[in-house]
């Protein structure tokens, strides 16, 4: 999975939760998780710390690294 990069400076973004704002320029933004194959957002799964992404459209489960991510900034 390629680390998210922060648009406005581009520092990299934590990308563990559904939103996350940038430590160097302080912006924030939703993060969805997208499926390569439909573009529908993806239902994150969490279990024993791993992460896993399923998507219902296409009724299948996606690797981390097959992701699409979407970066949407947060109006404070």
């Amino acid at each position: 999975m390629n680390p998210l990069i922060c648009p406005a400076c581009s520092a990299a973004l934590d990308s563990r939760s559904r939103e996350t704002s940038c430590p160097q320029c302080q912006a924030r933004y939703q993060i969805r998780a997208l499926c390569p194959t439909c573009a529908q957002e993806l239902e994150r799964l969490k279990a024993c710390g791993a992460v896993d992404y399923f998507c219902n459209h296409c009724n299948s489960l996606i690797s981390k690294r097959a992701v699409q991510f979407e970066l949407t900034p947060v109006e404070a």
